[in-house]
């Protein structure tokens, strides 16, 4: 695969430390230049985030999509990864965290529900798979209920699904077709835009979980359409490992995997625009908060934990019915992850200017 020089590429993925996925992507990041903690992490402060006047959604809407028909899943996993996912993007100790990065000092998240997309289970899945799903399903009229705006498509992977960052779609392409199907005019076929620049062949079992990105679709003016994709993260029967198992049950992982995933996209949702500018020196200006590394607020958290379970912790949510999933994301008050808390953090307006 080629390389290329560009001067803005921030991260955009989910990796498990010291693995293939995270060397490749941490020697692609580039980033202009610029003149509470988790228990055990001490503060870094030079891994701040910081706003580079990009977008950001403070009011989030969701929706998942299980990849590879209702026979490739458990139903008491798309049950569990559904409430658990939902329960802990609106959780309000959770949103004590990531409220700092919006100046309106609130935010919300709206689950729009799922549905299960008809199979078999593919074997691989790349970014080009990923972006002609989006592209199918918008042409179908199957986003046309969705505020487009500011909602996530979520595409989860069944097991035993592989995951890689290329750009060009696999031989098998994925169904659009929803397992219950309902009467919609179609739309005339349309192309999406360019894809992103071709990355290394890093795939799920060399440590990538999962990323998210952007796709511009339809006529002019395009439709951008935001989405997020991850894999079944667990040990294989060949003793591979698949993506970033933590938990005890694979649905879990799934959750903490897309609860990374939904954090960053409403921080820096248009950070495929900023990779597929590369040289412009206009493209830091569609990011969000990331930091001067490139990271956005779910990656040095990953990175900087040893062990995993520092920062992929299961937390009672607000009211104290149950607990989440989740992976602590990284919040500017303390320099560095912080799982939930009672009162929402506030930063240092210089800090943003």
């Amino acid at each position: 695969m080629r390389k290329q020089d560009f001067k803005v590429r921030p991260m955009r993925v989910i990796v498990r430390p010291k693995s293939a996925a995270e060397r490749g992507h941490r020697s692609r990041a580039i980033m202009p230049k610029r003149k509470a903690l988790a228990p055990g992490l001490p503060p870094t402060p030079e891994h701040d985030l910081i706003f580079n006047g990009g977008k950001t959604i403070a009011n989030l809407s969701f929706t998942n999509f299980y990849v590879g028909g209702s026979g490739a899943w458990n139903q008491n996993d798309i049950q569990f990864i559904d409430s658990g996912l939902s329960a802990a993007m609106s959780d309000q100790n959770l949103n004590n965290v990531m409220v700092q990065y919006y100046p309106g000092g609130q935010i919300s998240s709206n689950f729009l529900g799922s549905q299960v997309l008809a199979g078999p289970p593919p074997a691989v899945v790349s970014q080009g798979d990923v972006e002609n799903l989006v592209t199918s399903l918008f042409n179908a009229g199957q986003l046309d209920n969705l505020d487009l705006t500011s909602t996530v498509l979520n595409f989860m992977l069944p097991s035993g699904t592989i995951l890689n960052t290329d750009a060009a779609p696999t031989t098998a392409a994925i169904t659009a077709r929803l397992e219950r199907p309902r009467a919609q005019a179609q739309k005339p076929a349309v192309a999406h835009s360019a894809a992103i620049p071709v990355e290394e062949e890093e795939n799920s079992t060399q440590g990538l979980g999962g990323y998210h990105g952007s796709i511009h679709v339809g006529a002019a003016p395009q439709t951008t359409v935001y989405y997020a994709v991850g894999v079944y993260s667990e040990q294989l029967a060949d003793g591979t490992t698949n993506g970033i198992p933590v938990f005890d049950q694979a649905w879990k992982n799934v959750v903490a995997t897309f609860y990374h995933e939904l954090n960053e996209a409403r921080t820096d949702p248009d950070v495929e625009d900023a990779i597929r500018a590369g040289n412009d020196p206009n493209a830091v200006k569609f990011l969000g908060w990331t930091s001067q590394q490139g990271e956005e607020c779910g990656d040095f958290p990953v990175f900087e934990a040893n062990p995993l379970t520092e920062v992929f912790q299961e937390v009672p949510v607000t009211d104290g019915s149950r607990t989440v999933p989740v992976q602590f994301q990284y919040s500017d008050a303390v320099h560095g992850p912080e799982g939930p808390v009672g009162k929402p953090e506030v930063l240092n307006q210089a800090a943003t200017a």
